[in-house]
């Protein structure tokens, strides 16, 4: 743009004055003070000013893109961005949708310590001061035979556990197992930051008891073990059995610290995790150490668990960090609820265990059901098919569960953007496509759910 032309569109900024006086700014004054919104139309003025100068021209009229930012932003301060989806994805511990949604009797201890007081660190019986530790410190030693403590999530359980026992010394850590987690964090920065060196063993796809054995020496602190729950190695590849591990370690007289990541706690054989190790089986085979989530197969809220021998879990407990990491009362009350669900043997009520174990029978039927309603509502071409569910959430990978979808067919183009639409939609659908079809997965879909969901579906059909 030239200089004439800047100068034009600059006189044609509307004033503060004018905009609030518009008929786009009676909702914002009804939703807000009125000098916020004045903070918020001077800032969207002054943005638009700035990106005319520098020559940028504008994608429509003036006035319309102010009402339509400032809309935007006063909807950003006002409408929640964290949202409630229906996940049809079929990937039942979805990392970016939450992973394990909360069961109902967590909902309603969340519920009951978020509006009230609660006995968060008083001791009710003596009336003094107790510990946030006593929640859900005794479930868990119940239920995995050894103390534990309850920080915010798995990665802050391997940094406190490392930074208390090693950050003065070495970790043996083999190569292969040096992994990247979610948003690009990866192990050995974890292990770094917690102030101790990490040592490699081994190469990427076999690593040897003789590769441990060879690395021990006077700045050893820990060997530790990190279980393969987002990745999987195929091909030639090998590594110590643990109780070999165990045994060269406590021969070296270093504690053995194994990272299990995905919490599982039933040594069942439930579909899509099969050969997950469950921490118990881990402190049998004589591990010093166990961490893991809390948000994952275990099925709770997101937090970090660190069991095993109890002189070293009163040691990371005493680390001034253990403070920084804890977790809070609304954690702490999910997470006992959930425990309290496996103490009385009642894994059904944990719903991504009731997820993995849905029938395909059962799934048929509610399949079925679904793709009647969507007829009902003028979708022709919805089908019911034999497909695949994911445990998803860094466990189990590449093991699929046998599902029944319903599929929604047509051009790639139509599919697509039904896809956007259901995302962008109230409630947002999270569905796949694959070969030109959109996959609605009912495992990951509880059954309140299914109205709005045939509703989502027929809504996003009608408008391509």
């Amino acid at each position: 743009m030239d200089s004439a032309e800047i100068k034009a569109l600059l006189r044609a900024l509307p004033s503060v004055e004018q905009v609030l006086q518009s008929p786009a700014a009676t909702p914002w004054l009804a939703l807000m003070p009125r000098d916020r919104v004045v903070s918020l139309v001077r800032g969207v003025i002054s943005e638009l000013r700035q990106k005319l100068v520098s020559g940028e021209r504008p994608p429509g009229d003036v006035d319309k893109i102010v009402s339509d930012l400032v809309s935007g932003k006063v909807e950003q301060v006002t409408e929640p961005s964290l949202r409630s989806v229906i996940n049809a994805s079929g990937v039942i511990l979805h990392t970016n949708l939450g992973r394990a949604p909360l069961g109902a009797a967590a909902a309603r201890a969340v519920a009951g310590v978020a509006t009230r007081y609660c006995n968060l660190e008083f001791d009710l019986a003596r009336g003094c001061r107790g510990r946030r530790d006593d929640h859900c410190g005794p479930l868990l030693e119940a239920l995995l035979g050894a103390p534990a403590l309850v920080v915010n999530n798995n990665a802050a359980a391997i940094f406190l556990v490392v930074h208390e026992l090693a950050r003065d010394g070495e970790v043996l850590v083999s190569r292969g197992e040096l992994v990247e987690i979610g948003d690009g964090f990866r192990i050995q920065e974890i292990l770094e930051a917690s102030q101790a060196r990490v040592r490699e063993v081994g190469s990427t796809n076999r690593t040897h008891l003789q590769d441990y054995s060879a690395a021990i020496g006077r700045r050893t602190r820990l060997v530790l073990r990190v279980h393969p729950s987002n990745f999987r190695q195929v091909g030639f590849t090998g590594r110590p059995r643990l109780p070999e591990l165990v045994e060269l370690a406590h021969r070296a007289e270093i504690p053995m610290v194994e990272d299990l990541g995905s919490g599982c706690l039933s040594d069942g054989p439930w579909p899509g995790i099969e050969g997950e190790p469950p921490v118990t089986r881990s402190l049998a085979a004589g591990v010093d150490l166990v961490t893991c989530s809390g948000d994952k197969l275990l099925g709770g809220p997101q937090a970090g668990i660190i069991t095993g021998r109890e002189d070293l879990v009163q040691r990371i407990r005493r680390n001034p960090l253990f403070r920084a990491l804890r977790v809070d009362k609304l954690t702490l009350a999910a997470l006992g609820a959930t425990l309290r669900a496996y103490a009385r043997g009642r894994e059904d009520q944990v719903p991504a265990l009731r997820m993995a174990r849905a029938t395909v029978s059962r799934l048929t039927r509610r399949c079925e059901r679904l793709a009647g309603q969507l007829a009902d509502r003028g979708v022709l071409y919805a089908q019911v098919e034999q497909g695949e569910s994911l445990l998803g959430g860094g466990s189990t990978p590449m093991q699929r569960i046998p599902s029944v979808l319903v599929t929604v067919s047509g051009t790639r183009r139509a599919v697509s953007a039904i896809e956007r639409r259901l995302r962008s939609g109230t409630p947002p659908v999270i569905a796949r496509i694959e070969r030109d079809r959109l996959l609605l997965d009912l495992r990951t879909v509880s059954d309140d759910q299914e109205g709005a969901l045939a509703a989502a579906v027929a809504r996003a059909v009608d408008a391509v």
